[in-house]
């Protein structure tokens, strides 16, 4: 499945209003075997921003295409010095409550599985298991020649050494870890070669025109043809990678209960959409559920 560069969505028709109940979200945790689907919204708490939501990194910041990063040497340039810079922030990001419900709700036996639209591997450490990172993480970086996989700290570490004294002030940080720098900020920065056989570096996520890993995705759909029932956490569901999944389990007559703040392209195929904040929303079910959840800020 390829990403396609879907950058903004607009309803055609008219959606139900977001009810400001949690208890369907509830009801369908109750019944267990729930497949959580995750996207942007979810992290917003945690000091990322999302990309459509209110004040979303789209209003100020296009992503990347794959073809736009293989094609130029410029465009990698520009690329690695914003997301460079932009880990030193991502990478110290902590999950908030609602990362710590999904763990509770999976320690519970209430969940089937997770998939999250999410690289910044927030639900791994909240505690949740067996996450399917559905467009990978920034933790990773591949070769594009000899497919090697390595630590991003490695590279980190690399790039460091290559460009001393690189500290310009970023204007903001985007949900895909890029730091919003203008070309003259990025300036002359050094970009370095894959360690093993020279070739190009990218990281392991799935970026915009580029295709989802066939085998990732029958998993996903696997798991959705498992589940009793999708909760959708913090998606607009506006790129067709989480959509599908949403439609497979409606057509199958499986319920879809939304959370997210504002309309969302996958409004017409749930049961209710929540219109609520994803860490009191999800502390406040939990609480329903008799399930604790430690709701402090995350810390930065």
């Amino acid at each position: 499945m390829r990403m396609r560069p879907t950058l903004s969505w607009t309803p055609t028709e008219d959606l139900p209003p977001g009810s400001t109940d949690p208890e369907p979200v509830a009801d369908a945790l109750r019944s267990g075997g729930v497949l959580v689907l995750s996207g942007a919204g979810i992290s917003t708490e945690s000091g990322i921003p999302d990309y459509r939501g209110e004040g979303g990194s789209l209003s100020r910041h296009t992503p990347m295409t794959y073809q736009e990063f293989t094609a130029s040497l410029r465009a990698r340039r520009r690329y690695w010095a914003r997301s460079h810079l932009g880990w030193r922030t991502f990478g110290r990001a902590r999950p908030n409550a609602g990362h710590r419900a999904v763990a509770m709700f999976g320690r519970h036996g209430l969940l089937s599985g997770v998939i999250t639209q999410n690289v910044d591997g927030l639900h791994q450490s909240a505690g949740s298991e067996g996450v399917v990172e559905l467009h990978g993480s920034l933790s990773r970086v591949v070769c594009l020649s000899c497919g090697t996989v390595s630590p991003r700290h490695e590279l980190a570490r690399r790039l460091e050494a290559a460009n001393p004294g690189f500290a310009p002030v970023a204007a903001g940080i985007n949900p895909d870890g890029d730091a919003d720098l203008t070309d003259e900020q990025v300036g002359d920065f050094r970009v370095v070669p894959c360690a093993v056989c020279g070739g190009v570096l990218k990281p392991d996520v799935v970026f915009f025109g580029e295709a989802v890993p066939p085998r990732r995705v029958e998993h996903c759909r696997e798991l959705v043809r498992g589940a009793t029932s999708l909760l959708v956490l913090g998606s607009s569901l506006t790129v067709m990678s989480g959509l599908r999944f949403v439609r497979q389990a409606a057509q199958a007559g499986k319920p879809v209960v939304i959370v997210n703040r504002d309309p969302t392209r996958g409004d017409r195929h749930a049961v209710t959409r929540v219109a609520l904040p994803l860490g009191p929303a999800l502390t406040a079910v939990a609480g329903r559920l008799g399930i604790p959840v430690d709701d402090r800020p995350a810390a930065g």
